[in-house]
């Protein structure tokens, strides 16, 4: 990974590499517009609500701003993050994002692959339309985590992550905020639940418990099987006391997606967990909460180097995760970018935005005076609040 983004601006300015999609993420995601029918589209690219939150994620990102540092000996750079005892070459991960057989027919398996051929950490989702089992085939020993949309039928919950164990999965990340859909003014104007048409069910009508609970097989009665997803989905009783049911179930570590309250994240250490990712599932559950970069610093505050505080929601380019990765996170997950990516030319392009954004992610840090990931801390940002009462108060003073 040394020297990562100058090799990849050199093959791009010499020809040696046709790109299949735009470098600039707007014109990405705008090209995956035209190339998608409204429901597919909006159910990745929407929000919850008047996606305020996902306005926030932006915003707060915007709000912090790097401070470069000169004369710093910046010629190779050092990408390496380690977590639960494994080195990965960068800090990048693929979050686990599911259903995504609607916008590609290869779906998961296509951005499994394109994890797996660049070495990124690829986070399946329990909503995948693939299986875990199917997921981990494609990928053979590259890194790889499951995500667990924690059922209100514990035997199915347990399954899962019995699977998820022998499928050759290290880390077990479990979403906390999604223990039911948030109004997504979007997919109701399209009437678009995937779901139901047997897309992103994958996990479910393979596993043996689900299967027991059906009178017939899925395959020959699939609105039964869709109903019962509908039913064992998501789980509101869940308390913290009910954490302890993981344990029981897995022996891999452990992360909380979802936290935001810094609050959460001292309980989350208090119960034993071994990481947490802070995000806001990219603004799709709840209209008007907190950007998600506002609260990482809060969270890594609360968590004080005790477990690995991981960040999602709002990251676009590699200015963001020197932000994110400045402000605690040891890691960051990438999710609509490698969606539309997918959209637009599946495997290939899911590698091409994991290359793009692993390379701005390597020149911004060298241009930020910056040769290693583990150097980073605060003192790199300032946030615009505190920059502008530093010029107040300049201003007073000097009246």
């Amino acid at each position: 990974m040394r020297q990562y983004g100058n090799k990849v601006q050199n093959e791009i300015y010499q020809g040696k590499v046709c790109p299949s999609i735009p470098f600039r993420f707007e014109e990405l995601e705008q090209r995956a517009r035209e190339k998608l029918a409204d429901g597919p589209y909006y159910y990745v690219a929407g929000g919850a609500g008047g996606e305020e939150t996902m306005r926030a994620n932006r915003d707060s990102l915007d709000r912090w701003q790097i401070v470069p540092r000169m004369l710093n000996n910046v010629e190779q750079r050092d990408l390496e993050v380690t977590l639960f005892g494994e080195t990965y070459s960068s800090p990048l991960m693929l979050a686990p994002i599911g259903v995504q057989s609607i916008v590609h027919s290869e779906g998961e398996l296509a951005s499994a692959r394109a994890a797996a051929s660049m070495n990124v950490p690829f986070i399946a989702s329990s909503a995948s339309t693939y299986s875990l089992e199917e997921i981990a085939a494609v990928m053979g020993d590259a890194p790889r985590w499951f995500q667990l949309y924690w059922s209100s039928d514990p035997e199915i919950a347990a399954s899962m992550l019995g699977r998820a164990e022998a499928s050759g999965y290290s880390a077990i990340v479990v979403t906390l905020d999604a223990p039911m859909m948030a109004w997504r003014e979007s997919d109701l104007e399209n009437t678009y639940l995937p779901f139901l048409s047997g897309e992103g069910v994958g996990n479910y009508v393979s596993d043996p418990v689900f299967r027991s609970r059906l009178k017939h097989p899925p395959e020959s009665d699939p609105k039964a099987a869709a109903l019962l997803w509908a039913k064992v989905f998501g789980n509101a009783r869940l308390t913290w006391a009910d954490l302890s049911f993981l344990r029981e179930h897995t022996t891999l570590p452990i992360l909380l997606k979802g936290i935001l309250h810094p609050e959460d994240a001292k309980l989350a250490v208090d119960h034993g967990i071994d990481g947490i990712i802070v995000s806001n599932h990219g603004g799709r559950q709840v209209d008007g909460a907190i950007g998600a970069l506002d609260s990482l610093p809060l969270i890594s505050n609360a968590v004080n180097g005790k477990i690995p505080v991981l960040f999602d929601s709002g990251i676009r380019r590699g200015a963001d995760v020197v932000k994110a990765l400045a402000l605690g996170a040891s890691s960051v997950l990438l999710g609509r970018p490698y969606m539309y990516g997918l959209t637009l030319a599946g495997e290939e392009g899911v590698k091409e935005v994991i290359r793009n954004v692993m390379a701005d992610l390597d020149l911004t840090l060298a241009l930020s005076g910056q040769s290693s990931i583990s150097g980073l801390d605060p003192s790199l940002l300032i946030h615009v609040d505190d920059l502008q009462r530093k010029i107040d108060r300049k201003h007073n003073l000097q009246v």
